[in-house]
């Protein structure tokens, strides 16, 4: 699962517009006899393969229900749902993230879950569970879980006579290896560290003993001299030390893209994209956990979650495919297939166990020094304008100790509207 830079936000104005009249009452209209077709909307074409299965499992038992697994790569998935919405012709359920279930739900386009017959989400942790929960009601289904680790060009290092990074790392470790394995003319950088939030800077917050939300999700801990630390760290490599691509480079050609065809030598990433760093040619990798900061470890936790989409022609069928997504059964398919670390408790070892070329085990056992991904009421609200400001920061073209106060008041605005 990945939370990355979502250029697009949903409209407020526009959904309220588009969903005059949407009820619970209106998606749950009888849906008559007959066989009938539900689209399932996803983003993630490395997860396609498992979801047709999952499909075509599912359709085995349930003859009268078809499924159509509708792809929309991650950069356009949100625009387009948000077109689709407003239209009242999104897919009968999709993969919703964390950052955006309490607008969607506060806007009525999720028909809750909790009450329905055979709903049972006690499989599933309580903070999972908990993500997809607005004003005590339940709207997704967990579908999965993340951590993320240091990956690493085990070639890169052979050939620099570094040893590999290990749980002994810290932040000095990463540097000192960076400028190292940075090698100019064969156009080779020692780390990638983008102004992304998941995969690199929240986690360097937190490291760093700093904070992106107040526990009570009332104010903003960018501004902290800590948290600020924490990005500093991160922007060094890029700035300082210079054994990072620049954020040019970075948009250019995307830093997994980097380090999947040999050009980058370490890359804080996500175990969802093991699948990608498995089947890339000639690359040879290795994942670590990520270093120690000057607080200790740390690294974000998120989960994608299954919605019903609250305008569904078919509530009944789209429910029985939910409540499937969330049953042992699908969840299986998922571990099996080394595609995520499945929501459902237990098999965690099954997707382990299904790529052994990598110690995925490292993203399991970070669970233990994981934080949740910050969140709130309305969290697209201050997420893009926060991601900008990043994004000036790491180009060269705004400061960041003005940034973090701007992101932080910025922030603390959005959340006293909340």
């Amino acid at each position: 699962m990945m939370i990355r830079k979502v250029t697009a936000l949903l409209c407020a104005g526009l959904l309220t517009a588009g969903l005059a009249g949407c009820s619970s009452a209106a998606g749950e209209a009888d849906e008559g006899s007959g066989p009938v077709t539900l689209t399932y909307g996803i983003w993630d074409a490395n997860q396609q393969p498992a979801m047709q299965k999952i499909v075509d499992a599912f359709q085995a038992t349930h003859p009268d229900i078809k499924v159509n697994v509708q792809l929309t790569p991650n950069a356009d998935y949100w625009t387009k749902l948000q077109t689709a919405a407003s239209a009242g012709s999104a897919p009968d359920v999709f993969w919703m993230s964390s950052t955006r279930v309490g607008l969607y739900a506060g806007q009525g386009q999720l028909l809750p879950l909790t009450g329905r017959d055979g709903f049972d989400a006690s499989k599933f942790s309580r903070a999972l569970n908990d993500i997809y929960t607005v004003g005590g009601k339940q709207y997704g289904m967990p579908k999965d879980y993340d951590t993320v680790g240091l990956w690493y060009n085990k070639q890169l290092f052979d050939a620099a006579g570094l040893k590999y990074p290990d749980a002994s790392w810290t932040w000095q470790s990463v540097i000192d290896a960076s400028q190292k394995l940075t090698d100019p003319a064969k156009g080779v950088w020692g780390i990638a560290s983008p102004s992304w939030t998941q995969e690199n800077l929240y986690n360097t917050v937190h490291q760093a003993g700093g904070s992106v939300i107040s526990a009570d999700r009332k104010r903003s801990g960018l501004a902290d001299p800590a948290s600020i630390e924490g990005l500093r760290y991160a922007l060094d490599f890029v700035t300082r030390y210079r054994t990072s691509p620049t954020a040019q480079q970075m948009a250019d050609t995307d830093p997994s893209q980097l380090f999947a065809s040999g050009k980058v030598a370490m890359f804080a990433d996500g175990d969802w994209n093991t699948l990608t760093y498995k089947n890339a040619p000639g690359l040879v990798a290795g994942v670590a956990p990520l270093p120690a900061g000057p607080k200790g470890r740390a690294t974000v936790v998120n989960g994608l979650g299954n919605v019903i989409y609250a305008k569904t022609k078919h509530p009944k069928a789209a429910w029985e495919f939910v409540r499937y997504l969330g049953g042992r059964e699908a969840n299986e398919v998922q571990a099996a297939t080394g595609t995520v670390i499945p929501a459902y408790e237990g098999l965690a070892d099954t997707w382990v166990k299904s790529t052994p070329q990598f110690d995925l085990r490292i993203f399991v056992d970070q669970l233990q020094n994981a934080v949740p991904y910050p969140v709130s009421k309305n969290t697209s609200a201050w997420s893009k304008d926060t991601q900008a400001l990043l994004d000036k920061v790491w180009a060269g073209q705004q400061d960041l100790d003005s940034a973090a106060k701007q992101m932080a008041a910025t922030m603390d605005a959005a959340l006293a509207k909340e």
